[in-house]
């Protein structure tokens, strides 16, 4: 526990710093769609998947996201993930994954850096090639500083 507080911490600081001069940015949103791949993961707190290819340019190849719960005997996963730029921008989300249907939810609320004012929500699913997608849709709010 005290390693995801560690990720979460530095991820947080690092983010605030490279938040000053992104506001500005403009309203956005769409369709997203992200697909990752998971041979790092084997259901530990702070094991990652790695992004392979996104829809929208904020997320990049070779992005980490991180797990910051186990997964449990039941096979469902109910955990808090963060989305690392790896250069001071994050964004904080939640995921639900029912480990036996290969099938859940992802969501994102709170972002710092590249990531200020992003929003999503998406389905997740496995293709048979083990390949791990995320389709749904998101925004990128306007900064209060526009207001």
């Amino acid at each position: 526990m005290k390693r995801a507080f560690v990720l979460v911490s530095a991820i947080a600081a690092a983010g605030i710093v490279a938040t000053v001069g992104s506001a500005g940015h403009a309203e956005r949103s769409g369709a997203l769609h992200v697909t990752k791949e998971c041979s790092k993961y084997f259901g530990h707190v702070g094991e990652f998947c790695t992004i392979k290819s996104s829809n929208i340019p904020a997320i990049e190849p070779e992005m980490n996201v991180f797990y910051l719960a186990a997964l449990p005997p039941s096979g469902v996963l109910d955990s808090d993930i963060v989305l690392s730029s790896g250069h001071g921008g994050g964004a904080l989300g939640h995921v639900v994954l029912d480990g036996s249907t290969a099938q859940g939810r992802v969501s994102f609320s709170v972002g710092t850096g590249r990531f200020a004012g992003f929003h999503a929500r998406a389905v997740v699913s496995v293709d048979s090639s083990g390949l791990w997608h995320w389709d749904g849709t998101y925004r990128f709010s306007r900064s209060d500083d526009d207001d």
